[in-house]
């Protein structure tokens, strides 16, 4: 089998890099395009996974539509020559578009309920939308749910590996407590209008935080003077470490929320977007998710003050982990064995926990 995959966000790396390893040594060939975006390039590097660059895209609404015909033009070039069967990615709309023109599969993952814009360019070209049964949106005929989240493609405990060297890097000692701040960069066309924590509430967090935790921010902007001191120096592909080492997270970003999550570490989302895989992860007791910065510091106060809280929260992993399925394993399956894989989910949603 032949497969397009379309990357256009760091954390896509990570969630099919595990299914590119295995696929490919079960014998199937990849076309890989990537956006240049933050570390994208960095990690496809030190994966050692081949890619073809369709540029950084564009800010600001007008830039993003006017990008789609690049981005469009760039995939359909690189498949009229690689010529696949079906198209993958993660919500990509160029994916959607350039299969839809060479009238191949798409299939995509969505985990994103409040991408509306993303999705009405994407959705209507899509043969198959797979997501989480916490997904809030029913997308019709098209989707199909599975008992999982999209982060445990390569933090599920099968594939997951710690590395401890972090620590040095980050001078962190043996009973040091250390707390990560992410801030995003709004950028993205869904965060337009919307607001995570404030600046005030950023330094009254660091300043509290500092009194007995390390400190250090992960962010997707510059960091201003006064906060370089404070930045993470550490390789983008080590980052899971730093989260799973990490006595608390506290940030904007969903995607590094949720990679917390289903590693066991405390977590505190902090934006007015919310998705469905947020509030299940809240109801498995793995994250706080906030809508607002209001109650951020007393939040964070009660926290802290709890002698085994990563303990605590070790045991609401494992109890997620018990109901979960590998989605790794199942996305080789999905696709290996499409469109019947799609049939058999159809009427027998239940297949996919052979995937444990």
């Amino acid at each position: 089998m032949k497969i397009h995959l379309d990357i256009g966000h760091p954390a896509h790396v990570h969630y099919f890099r595990n299914f590119i390893k295995i696929m490919t040594e079960k014998g199937h060939l990849f076309s890989i395009t990537a956006r240049d975006k933050e570390v994208t390039f960095n990690l496809l590097d030190k994966y050692n996974i081949p890619y073809t660059s369709r540029g950084k895209g564009k800010t600001g609404l007008i830039g993003k539509i006017l990008y789609i015909f690049q981005g469009d033009w760039i995939l359909i070039k690189s498949a009229l020559k690689f010529k696949p069967d079906l198209f993958l990615s993660f919500g990509s709309t160029y994916a959607a578009h350039a299969a839809f023109f060479l009238r191949k599969p798409h299939i995509t993952f969505d985990d994103t309920e409040h991408a509306v814009l993303e999705h009405l360019m994407c959705f209507p070209f899509t043969s198959t939308i797979l997501t989480p049964k916490s997904y809030i949106k029913n997308l019709g005929k098209k989707q199909i749910r599975f008992s999982g989240f999209i982060e445990l493609c390569s933090l599920h405990p099968k594939y997951f590996e710690l590395d401890n060297s972090i620590l040095e890097t980050m001078k962190i000692l043996p009973g040091d407590k250390f707390v990560l701040l992410r801030f995003i960069s709004w950028q993205a066309s869904h965060d337009f209008g919307i607001k995570g924590i404030d600046w005030d509430t950023k330094m009254a967090l660091i300043e509290e935080l500092s009194k007995e935790h390390k400190v250090f921010i992960s962010s997707e902007a510059e960091l201003p003077d006064q906060l370089k001191k404070y930045k993470l120096p550490v390789p983008p592909e080590k980052i899971h470490n730093v989260l799973k080492y990490a006595t608390l997270y506290i940030g904007e970003g969903a995607t590094m929320a949720s990679e917390c999550a289903v590693l066991g570490t405390p977590a505190i989302y902090v934006n007015e977007l919310d998705a469905g895989t947020l509030r299940e992860q809240a109801d498995y007791g793995l994250l706080l998710n906030l809508r607002n910065s209001h109650n951020l510091i007393e939040t964070v106060k009660e926290l802290i003050k709890k002698k085994n809280l990563k303990e605590e929260w070790q045991d609401h992993l494992q109890k997620m982990l018990e109901e979960k399925i590998d989605v790794t394993a199942f996305m080789v399956w999905f696709v290996e064995n499409y469109p019947s894989s799609f049939k058999t989910m159809l009427f027998n949603p239940d297949y996919q926990y052979n995937f444990k």
